[in-house]
């Protein structure tokens, strides 16, 4: 690869940065770091104008990897050069990585120096700022993080909001810190959700708390008052929706989810695929595809490319490959293109079960990859005892070699 790397550049090869962008994350994936920096810092000599994709992924594999002086001197040489667009994906992404690591002090600097570069956060950086923080037990820095919210991205009051409030009156909850959550989640009712008087009450779960209710019980209050005590929306069922469901509450997702619909608010694919996930998580795959075939159906909304393939990789994994096939028929008939990842899914789930379907779909794989012009990749997999055929399926591979040989 390396040699073929020089052979572009002696030839004054304009690259594109996603060519750049996928060798440094196979550099990521073998650990080779130095590399990796080398073939950045060359980036200029193949005539590419813009290294913005290459930039973020190497920032990422780097502060992941622990040399967090190795990315302040990239982000410093870098992040102001013209053909590198620094946007909020950017600084996310460093954010997320530096709370990844338990350094949410440089996290917070770096969120500070968004602001001077005219680079102003949304939603998801103070969510991944507000759970770094809450992590680590900096319940001080959060609650000013929540205020400074207030008045940047929630100056009209969105439901989606929920998900950050909802970080930290939880972590209160657990630090038994309940009067300063109490004191929070008014502040939060009137300056962040905007609560018009007639939907506003004046809650005390401090009360609630001496009274004797447990703290689970405390957190299903604050649940609730965050989805209707403000103004109830798609944005706020969605987002508590998707909350529970990712943190495995399927019951209390299903039970929110269902009071969404019977308001006649309609679920979008993303609450779909957040109840698929978590089912197929769950080791429920049967019930995961009840979802895509009969909920989804009946709620009419049409299932995405990712919601087939999350359900096609858990089924394979549950032994269960040849349904699995069925719904990659499905989505065909939809108008999804399945990727090389979900056909390597199949093939190995299909040879565990058998030498027949798996001559099948390396067939089909076959088929449809030279209709593409992409040669079949070499495909290493564990088959059942019981299979007497060969256990790698090499690049160049006939279809009449394939029907031969089983």
């Amino acid at each position: 690869m390396k040699h073929v790397i020089q052979q572009m550049k002696e030839d004054r090869c304009r690259c594109k940065d996603s060519v750049f962008n996928n060798i440094i994350r196979f550099y990521s994936s073998a650990g080779l770091i130095n590399e990796a920096v080398e073939l950045f810092n060359q980036i200029p000599q193949f005539n590419c104008v813009n290294w913005t994709g290459s930039f973020n992924t190497l920032l990422q594999m780097v502060v992941q990897k622990g040399d967090l002086e190795t990315a302040y001197r990239l982000y410093v040489e870098n992040s102001n050069r013209w053909e590198v667009n620094a946007q909020v994906q950017s600084f996310n992404m460093l954010i997320s990585a530096l709370c990844k690591v338990k350094r949410s002090d440089l996290a917070v600097e770096v969120f500070e120096e968004m602001t001077r570069q005219c680079c102003f956060p949304d939603r998801d950086t103070y969510k991944i700022l507000m759970k770094g923080l809450c992590e680590e037990g900096k319940l001080e820095v959060a609650t000013h993080l929540l205020y400074s919210m207030f008045w940047r991205i929630s100056r009209k009051g969105s439901g989606a909001d929920i998900v950050v409030y909802r970080i930290l009156l939880k972590t209160l909850c657990d630090h038994r810190e309940i009067e300063v959550a109490n004191d929070i989640l008014n502040k939060v009712l009137r300056k962040g959700l905007k609560a018009p008087k007639s939907y506003y009450r004046k809650l005390d779960i401090a009360g609630a708390f001496a009274e004797g209710r447990s703290l689970e019980e405390i957190k299903g209050l604050i649940n609730v008052a965050l989805v209707k005590c403000g103004v109830p929306s798609v944005a706020s069922y969605s987002a508590m929706i998707v909350d529970f469901y990712s943190e495995g509450k399927i019951a209390d997702g299903d039970n929110l989810f269902d009071e969404m619909r019977q308001r006649g608010f309609t679920a979008s694919p993303t609450l779909y695929e957040a109840k698929i996930k978590a089912l197929c998580g769950d080791g429920r795959v049967d019930e995961a595809a009840d979802v895509l075939e009969k909920e989804m159906v009946e709620g009419n909304c049409v299932p995405t490319a990712n919601i087939y393939k999350i359900l096609i990789e858990y089924l394979c994994k549950n032994g269960k490959s040849r349904e699995a096939v069925s719904f990659l028929d499905m989505a065909k008939r939809r108008g999804h293109v399945a990727d090389k990842a979900i056909y390597g899914t199949l093939v190995k789930g299909l040879c565990n079960q058998g030498p027949r379907p798996c001559c099948y779909t390396l067939s089909s794989c076959y088929v449809v990859r030279r209709i593409r012009s992409v040669p079949l990749p070499s495909i290493e997999v564990e088959v059942a005892p019981d299979y007497d055929g060969p256990k790698s399926f090499g690049v160049g591979l006939k279809q009449h070699d394939i029907r031969k040989r089983h």
